[in-house]
């Protein structure tokens, strides 16, 4: 059976096989297998050599302290932690939130969780390519405001927040910064010696490693505190309990130091994939980019065909594998809430494809999956034109 041309990178990489072979070093006997906490002997040792090599290449893809990542299961605790751990300890000093309407759920569930617990948040609207300017952040802080959440890369458009000016805000404010770069790390630069940055969630399955593995960076000057959100053990300076998954810290961290080597021409690849996407497109009527057209991360690819049912869409394009959103909001057939919150119509938003590009995409795959587009929208056009003349 061929498979389709995979298309959904922002859904999840697949692991490279220098990782993988990482990984697999990690696991058996002959392996470094033992527990990272086992101070008394070698195979600890070993264990915990990798973890700090892994902490070390993840911190120099984000120029930062290594005591300042913290081991996690992936960007969505990280979010939780950051979120709910700085709220919480943070609460004597005021009980207000920003973030945008258009962040991930893992974000947006957070703060609908501290809602419950008697905070406050104000939900920013982005402008029509997805982000949120600096005026827009300086008005809605206020004198109880702690915490603001925004995300570096937009998961369904790709739009990339000026995070250097942003944190120029919060910082004069004396605002905690929060930012999900699930999507922005391995893709486009980090420098969190230049950002004011104090909270940072990543994921390792988005940048070539496994899935499973995350971190969240802490900043210690100035110092950031956190309630942790899972007990047992005081692992990670007491901020995340439990053994370290030795064989996942490994795989993300090489993940990071591979993605760090090449990231400036791997951007501009995927600059000329989608240029060559979108040009292929252009004899195309009746179509729409969503998100901004060039501050992004270049990989995501979000378009809106009018005149189509966006179920049919996807249905007759199976041999591509790609999304209509977000994989975590895959099972429904509502529009997008992020398409929503930049003021696409409903009859766009339905219509909307994500196409994501990544390491292992070729020109073929792009020229293969303009050539389908084309012909599905072209085809599902003449179809619902010929029902309505019939009707």
């Amino acid at each position: 059976m061929q498979l389709p041309v995979y298309l959904d990178y922002a859904a999840t990489t697949p692991v490279d096989p220098r990782v993988a072979a990482r990984m697999a070093e990690c696991l058996t006997l002959d392996g470094h297998f033992g527990n990272p906490a086992s101070r008394s002997h070698i195979f600890g040792w070993q264990a915990e050599e990798i973890v700090e090599t892994a902490r070390r290449d993840v911190a120099d893809l984000l120029r930062c302290d290594p005591r300042e990542i913290v081991w996690t299961s992936g960007a969505t605790e990280a979010n939780n932690l950051a979120i709910k751990g700085a709220a919480q300890f943070y609460a004597d000093k005021g009980r207000h939130i920003v973030t945008s309407c258009i962040e991930h759920k893992a974000v947006l569930d957070s703060c609908k969780f501290l809602e419950t617990q008697g905070f406050e948040l104000t939900y920013l609207k982005p402008g029509t390519d997805g982000l949120v300017t600096p005026a827009q952040l300086l008005e809605a802080i206020r004198p109880d405001t702690i915490l603001v959440s925004l995300m570096h890369v937009n998961n369904e458009i790709g739009s990339a927040h000026d995070l250097e000016a942003l944190g120029a805000v919060t910082r004069a404010k004396g605002v905690l910064f929060h930012v999900d770069a699930a999507q922005g790390a391995g893709k486009l630069p980090i420098d969190l010696q230049l950002w004011n940055v104090d909270l940072l969630s990543l994921s390792a399955h988005k940048v070539y490693g496994p899935k499973g593995a995350g971190a969240l960076y802490v900043r210690r000057e100035p110092r950031v505190n956190l309630v942790a959100q899972i007990h047992g053990g005081g692992h990670e300076r007491g901020m995340r309990s439990g053994t370290l998954a030795t064989h996942q810290i490994a795989g993300m961290g090489l993940a990071f130091k591979l993605a760090s080597e090449h990231i400036s021409e791997e951007k501009q690849r995927l600059i000329g994939l989608r240029e060559r996407l979108l040009e292929a497109l252009s004899d195309l009527d009746g179509w729409q980019l969503h998100g901004h057209a060039t501050q992004n991360a270049p990989g995501i690819i979000n378009l809106g065909f009018a005149d189509v049912d966006g179920e049919s869409l996807l249905l007759s394009l199976r041999g591509l594998a790609m999304s209509s959103g977000s994989a975590c909001m895959s099972a429904t057939l509502e529009p997008s809430y992020v398409l929503r919150g930049i003021g696409v119509a409903d009859e766009l938003a339905q219509s909307a494809l994500r196409l994501s590009l990544g390491r292992y995409t070729a020109e073929a795959d792009v020229d293969a999956a303009a050539t389908a587009i084309k012909n599905s929208v072209s085809q599902l056009r003449l179809a619902g034109s010929a029902r309505l003349q019939n009707a």
